[in-house]
């Protein structure tokens, strides 16, 4: 069942949230030792707020739209009562509190917390590892990684431990991982899905969270449920009235695709784009023309606000620099080592960057074009070295085709699009005009069923 269509049947009581909860505890038994996506479990707790929830259902209780579906979080969001490490092993045995604004909202939303997925050292790369888990490995084949940094989510939403999950996305960190792990990823337009944090820029953009789903519609829902303004984040604005409503996709007759292959620019491995190119004659009654935004300035933007992010991190380094990994230790020095002039430089370029997308957006319906310029590699790999000879300057040079679309603020959707030769899958990159997060993911669903 979808999962929009499993919230329908506990609701209705078809289903109960303790029949649903122990599937997919089951599941997570059966399939998660192999891939080390759910590293925390609550698996008595998770039973105990499911017959609850069905309590709710025979009181007839007003129900929220998740209502009894079970969730693990990623584990750089804090949950309170439940261990939240940010893949670090500074806070291997920290308990939070209080919950993440995302967590509260779940919670309301009816959504059960049963656990956390993996990820990366504070998020910090494509490629899910860390010294408190280990590495979390990839379902289509587990000597390969699931990317990241939101990996755990996306490995336990294709195995059906989880109807959908939670992700986080700075350069790429929702979309690299549903194309490596063949689900669905989106990225809103920042502000679409409030985050707060008294520990930073309450104005930073570039980070945003989101969902990831085996179908766009239940991308959607999840979406629609954890939309909406929050007065802790300046930022944030209404959901979209039809927010929650099932996701009709977009006609394709007349559609106006720019199809892009690299991004003007980048490398890309031939086994993406000999995926990619034969979908372009899926989409009878589109017209698709060869085109993309020069974003080309984007990756110095991105590379210096990033690395100003980090730079908040420099207590950690004065203290732990030992308890480190090496790539975050080299960003927070990347970010001390700027000057007001860089960052000046970069605000103000990345204005001229939202008003070229913007320019270019108003010609097209979407942009499409590839989510990861690999596919998925080896585990031991810690990150992308060389793409077809051209070598990466830092590790999060790969994921260009994503980080460039983070600095134009759109939204962007990570949707299945195929498979190489060796059963590795390959996901299409899908960018919306600002803030119209509902029309890409008619368009998305268009697109889907075009390619099933």
């Amino acid at each position: 069942m979808t999962a929009r269509e499993l919230a329908a049947a506990i609701a209705s009581g078809a289903v109960t949230a303790a029949q649903t909860m122990e599937t997919h505890l089951a599941r997570i038994v059966q399939v998660n030792p192999g891939l080390n996506a759910i590293v925390t479990l609550d698996a008595e707790g998770a039973r105990a707020a499911a017959a609850e929830a069905d309590q709710a259902v025979a009181r007839g209780d007003a129900l929220g739209p998740l209502h009894g579906l079970p969730i693990a979080v990623k584990d750089l969001e804090d949950t309170a009562g439940m261990r939240t490490t940010y893949g670090s092993p500074l806070f291997a045995d920290n308990v939070p509190e209080t919950d993440s604004l995302l967590v509260e909202r779940l919670r309301r939303a009816g959504a059960i917390v049963i656990g956390k997925t993996n990820t990366p050292e504070f998020g910090a790369g494509s490629q899910t590892f860390n010294r408190v888990f280990g590495v979390t490995r990839n379902p289509y084949d587990r000597t390969r990684t699931t990317g990241g940094s939101s990996g755990g989510a996306a490995a336990a939403v294709a195995t059906e431990m989880l109807p959908f999950a939670d992700g986080s996305d700075l350069a790429s960190s929702i979309r690299n991982p549903a194309s490596f792990c063949n689900v669905v990823g989106l990225r809103p337009s920042p502000g679409r899905i409030p985050v707060a944090d008294d520990q930073s820029d309450p104005w930073g953009s570039l980070a945003v969270v989101g969902p990831i789903a085996r179908t766009v519609d239940d991308a959607a829902l999840l979406f629609g449920a954890l939309a909406g303004h929050d007065a802790r984040d300046p930022l944030s604005v209404d959901a979209p009235a039809d927010a929650l409503e099932p996701v009709a996709p977009a006609a394709l007759e007349g559609l106006r695709v720019a199809w892009s292959r690299d991004l003007g620019d980048l490398p890309v491995a031939p086994d993406v784009t000999a995926v990619l190119e034969p979908c372009r004659d899926q989409l009878a009654g589109a017209t698709v023309v060869d085109a993309e935004p020069d974003l080309r300035v984007a990756d110095a933007v991105f590379d210096t606000l990033r690395a100003l992010g980090f730079a908040a991190f420099a207590p950690l380094l004065d203290a732990h620099e030992a308890d480190l990994k090496d790539t975050v230790v080299w960003n927070i020095r990347k970010g001390l080592a700027l000057e007001p002039a860089e960052i000046a430089a970069a605000l103000g370029a990345r204005g001229a960057v939202y008003a070229e997308m913007r320019r270019f957006m108003a010609g097209y319906d979407v942009l499409a074009l590839p989510v990861a310029q690999v596919a998925p590699f080896p585990v031991e790999v810690e990150w992308v070295r060389e793409i077809e000879g051209v070598e990466m300057e830092h590790y999060v040079a790969w994921l260009r085709t994503c980080s460039r679309i983070t600095v134009t603020g759109h939204p962007a959707i990570s949707i299945p699009a195929g498979f190489t030769p060796g059963g590795l899958p390959v996901g299409l990159q899908l960018v919306g005009r600002f803030r119209e997060e509902r029309r890409l993911l008619e368009i998305a669903a268009a697109f889907a069923a075009a390619f099933a």
